[in-house]
C-alpha cells in the first residue's frame, strides 16, 4: 500500500506540473497576440501615426488597389508633413482617379509645402466632397489662410458656406469681423453657415476667457503676530 504521505507527495508534483503547464499556455497566448498584433501593425501603417512612423511604407501603400488605404496613407502623410515623399506623392497624385484620394494627395501636397495645393482643396467645398475638404481645412495653423478665399467675388454659394463652417472650427475674434456682412447674405446656407460660424467662435473664445478667469489664486497666509 502506498502511504498517505506519498500520495501527497504525487498529488503536490501534479499540482505544480499542471501549473507550470497553465503558465506555459499562457505565455505562448500571449506571444501570439504580440505577433498578431505587431503583424497588423506592419500590414497597415497608417495606425497610430507618430513622428516615428516610417513614411517609405506610407508611401508605397499609395499604389495599394484599396481606395480606402490610398486616402488613409495619403492623409497620414499629410500629418506628419513627409517632404521627403513630397515626389512620390505628386505622382500619385497627377494618376489618381479616386476623387476622395486625389483630395486627400492634395492637401498632403500643400502639407508638404506645395501652397497651390490649397487652391484645389478649398474648390473641393463645392462639391460633394465638402465635409472632407472642411476637415482638413479646420487643421490649418490660421484662420488667416482662409480669409483670401472668402472674400474673392463671385463665389459659389456652396464654397463660401464650406469656408464659413472651416472658420467655425478655427476662426478667431479677427474671424468674427470678417464674417458679419455674410450673416445678412441673401444666400441662405451662407447666411446660415455664417449664423453658426458665429455662435462657435463666440462660444469658443467664451470658454478661453473663463478658462483664464477661473484659474485659483494663490492667497498669502496672514503672518503670525
Amino acid at each position: 500500500m502506498i502511504s498517505r504521505r506519498l500520495w501527497r507527495g504525487i498529488d503536490k508534483l501534479t499540482f505544480v506540473g499542471h501549473r507550470h503547464a497553465a503558465l506555459v499556455s499562457v505565455g505562448l497566448c500571449l506571444m501570439i497576440i504580440s505577433g498578431v498584433r505587431n503583424s497588423a501593425l506592419a500590414q497597415s501603417p497608417v495606425d497610430g501615426i507618430d513622428a516615428r512612423a516610417d513614411t517609405s511604407a506610407l508611401a508605397k501603400q499609395l499604389g495599394n488597389p484599396d481606395p480606402l488605404l490610398r486616402q488613409r496613407s495619403a492623409e497620414a502623410l499629410a500629418r506628419l508633413a513627409a517632404v521627403d515623399q513630397k515626389k512620390i506623392v505628386e505622382g500619385y497624385q497627377l494618376q489618381e482617379k479616386n476623387k476622395e484620394v486625389r483630395l486627400a494627395l492634395d492637401w498632403a501636397l500643400y502639407r508638404m509645402g506645395k501652397s497651390e495645393a490649397l487652391f484645389r482643396v478649398v474648390h473641393e467645398l463645392g462639391s460633394s466632397r465638402q465635409e472632407q475638404a472642411i476637415g482638413y481645412l479646420a487643421e490649418l495653423e490660421s484662420p488667416d489662410l482662409l480669409y483670401p478665399f472668402l472674400k474673392k467675388e463671385n463665389n459659389p454659394a456652396k464654397v463660401n458656406a464650406g469656408l464659413l463652417k472651416a472658420l467655425a472650427r478655427i476662426g478667431d475674434s479677427q474671424t468674427l469681423e470678417l464674417i458679419k456682412p455674410y450673416r445678412e447674405s441673401l444666400q441662405p446656407s451662407v447666411a446660415e453657415a455664417a449664423e453658426i460660424a458665429s455662435d462657435e467662435i463666440e462660444k469658443r473664445l467664451g470658454q478661453e476667457t473663463t478658462t483664464t478667469r477661473s484659474r485659483p489664486r494663490t492667497v498669502e497666509k496672514p503672518e503670525p503676530r
